[in-house]
């Protein structure tokens, strides 16, 4: 049986119904489509916020790792008056001790004249949504150096 409707005075067949079952319905390809992009923008939005965090985190631990290994000086010399120096034994082993702490791994490295610990640290992000799709976890790194600054 054809539907039939009446346009500009003319009569025209709009579908074609087959025994009662017209309504039974289908996924239109272009909803499919549509659906699969929207979800790449929400995982996009997400999993790409996610990476930035991971980022700054990386970043913001470099930072207090290497502010924390710069507070180890060579009391011996400092005490004695002769120079302000990092010691650089426990200037990594205080660096590295707070990145184990914050659940992250690095390294730190002292300059040969003692004055500047430059940390780098290391996070994994997992991607959230986009690994659906076979997006892998990343390694992102954060890189921060503190100076001792003496008159």
């Amino acid at each position: 049986m054809s539907w039939i409707a009446r346009h500009g005075g003319r009569m025209i067949r709009i579908g074609w119904m087959r025994g009662g079952d017209a309504d039974r319905g289908a996924v239109a390809p272009l909803v499919a489509v549509v659906a699969m992009a929207l979800f790449v923008m929400v995982g996009l939005a997400v999993d790409g916020g996610g990476r930035m965090r991971a980022i700054e985190r990386a970043d913001d631990l470099a930072a207090e790792a290497a502010r924390t290994g710069g507070q180890a000086l060579n009391l011996p010399d400092a005490v004695r008056g002769r120079r302000d120096v990092i010691d650089p034994a426990q200037a990594r082993a205080a660096a590295l001790a707070y990145l184990d702490d914050a659940g992250a791994s690095g390294t730190a490295v002292v300059s040969p004249d003692g004055k500047t610990i430059t940390v780098t640290t290391h996070i994994t992000y997992k991607p959230v949504l986009l690994s659906l799709i076979g997006l892998r976890p990343r390694v992102e790194t954060g890189t921060a150096t503190a100076t001792l600054i003496t008159r």
